[in-house]
């Protein structure tokens, strides 16, 4: 999520190689949030080859900024 919030998207590709995760990791996650509607998911093409795309919804934005307070109350 901090990659998609502070970016205002990211395909596929781009997540796995910073996050350095296996495609089905990846996948399984990105589809556990999109289920929650956390993030949207924009599917095209490029030069003929599929690309998908993935962006913070506000409320994932929301939650996610709801998350980093949690963890800074438990660090304070």
């Amino acid at each position: 999520m901090s990659i998609l919030v502070v970016n205002d998207n990211a395909d596929f590709n781009r997540l796995k190689e910073l996050l350095n995760v296996t495609d089905g990791n990846l996948a399984s996650h990105l589809k556990s949030l999109e289920s929650v509607s956390y993030i949207e998911v924009e599917k095209s093409f490029i030069d003929r080859k599929p690309n998908t795309r993935y962006s913070a919804t506000k409320l994932g934005k929301v939650e996610f900024k709801k998350h980093i307070e949690a963890l800074e109350k438990l660090i304070n």
